[in-house]
């Protein structure tokens, strides 16, 4: 009877369990708290911090439980991770949700989407600095982005094996942009810069709404090809959604099916940060590096749009710079939140969502544009 009792308890988590798998659940919970208590980008923390807990239960290798044990339940969900399936279906979801009018009514801001990218190139250098490969800098560096599903395409496809802490990094700070993003976007600008109004978004016709996505495909993808499995999906959820032809098409788009999407991309991403392939000295410098590229692209930003200001009548308040990441609505809502505190009649949200949804195409430009640099 003790035998089998101790023969029991060696196929048991517990008898197998480790140090970093207990820090690793102690993470997840973390993302779990931060998700409900704080808000924090709870559709994707809450899933990823779950993950997080089940991929570091352990288990008999032999009975193939988790994201890289063959064959699998878990491992054929985290095949659309590692194939980069479930980003382009993500994209399609955001077009399908996202309104360009006000990008398209002041197409200058476009340019802040743009300099906020240069944390990407930024954290490349370092990353090379560091002694990472360039095909793993370049995956690296967009985290700056502050996009999960195009720093997972990217890295899926230059660094599979970083896959899991880029992904993690990404959506980390994604989550915590309401943390990170004010102190920069204060230490930055003046009282006076703002307090900035800025005039009201002329109107947008329904036929600028129909070709931007087409003509915005076709400049896009002839320039960076690489850009096509992302930006081609979200011009087309775009186009789902500006046509009014196809409404219950964009709708289950912009509902169901991104919704599912995100869910098992964020519990297989989370199940994948197991310790004994997570917790090593390149996955926190991949973080620390991830932060850097996130700070550095809210700062471009933000001086970008001081800059701008040098040269135009009507100003442009330079909190919104901050919005040029791709974390949508979440950096845009920051802005409004920001600008709000300053005065309470100063509502940014509208134009601080085009140089969001600016970034959002910026990221993908980016990462297809990285893609072939450094494609083998």
């Amino acid at each position: 009877m003790t035998d089998m009792l101790i023969s029991f308890f060696g196929t048991t988590g517990f008898a197998q369990l480790t140090v970093g798998n207990i820090v690793m659940i102690l993470v997840g919970l973390t993302f779990i708290f931060l998700a409900i208590t704080k808000n924090y980008e709870p559709l994707l923390l809450l899933p990823i911090g779950f993950g997080a807990i089940i991929g570091n239960i352990p288990s008999i290798p032999s009975m193939g439980i988790g994201v890289y044990d063959e064959g699998s339940v878990f491992g054929y969900l985290y095949w659309g991770v590692r194939s980069g399936i479930y980003p382009p279906l993500i994209f399609l979801g955001i077009g399908a949700m996202t309104d360009f009018s006000t990008m398209l009514s002041n197409p200058k801001l476009i340019l802040l989407g743009a300099a906020a990218q240069a944390g990407i190139f930024i954290t490349l250098i370092g990353a090379l600095y560091l002694g990472f490969t360039p095909a793993e800098a370049g995956a690296i560096g967009i985290i700056g982005g502050a996009d999960g599903p195009t720093a997972i395409f990217l890295s899926s496809k230059l660094a599979p094996h970083l896959l899991g802490a880029i992904a993690i990094a990404a959506y980390s700070y994604m989550g915590l942009v309401p943390v990170i993003q004010p102190p920069i976007m204060k230490l930055l600008t003046t009282k006076k810069e703002r307090l900035i109004k800025m005039k009201p978004p002329r109107t947008v016709s329904k036929r600028e709404k129909i070709l931007f996505p087409i003509f915005g495909l076709l400049v896009c993808a002839l320039i960076v090809p690489g850009s096509l499995s992302l930006l081609g999906m979200l011009f087309f959820g775009n186009l789902l959604k500006e046509s009014f032809v196809t409404e219950r098409l964009a709708e289950t788009a912009r509902t169901a099916m991104v919704d599912i999407v995100t869910i098992i991309l964020g519990f297989t991403v989370g199940a994948s940060t197991q310790a004994q392939t997570f917790l090593t000295p390149q996955s926190l410098g991949i973080f620390a590096l991830g932060a850097t590229s996130f700070a550095v692209a809210t700062a471009a930003g933000v001086i970008f749009a001081k800059i701008m200001n040098l040269f135009s009548k009507n100003k442009v308040n330079p909190l919104i710079g901050a919005a040029g990441v791709s974390a949508v609505p979440d950096s845009a809502r920051v802005a409004q939140i920001e600008g709000l505190k300053e005065d309470p009649t100063n509502h940014l949200l509208m134009h601080a969502m085009a140089p969001n949804v600016a970034g959002v195409i910026g990221s993908a430009v980016a990462a297809g544009l990285l893609w072939s640099i450094f494609v083998k």
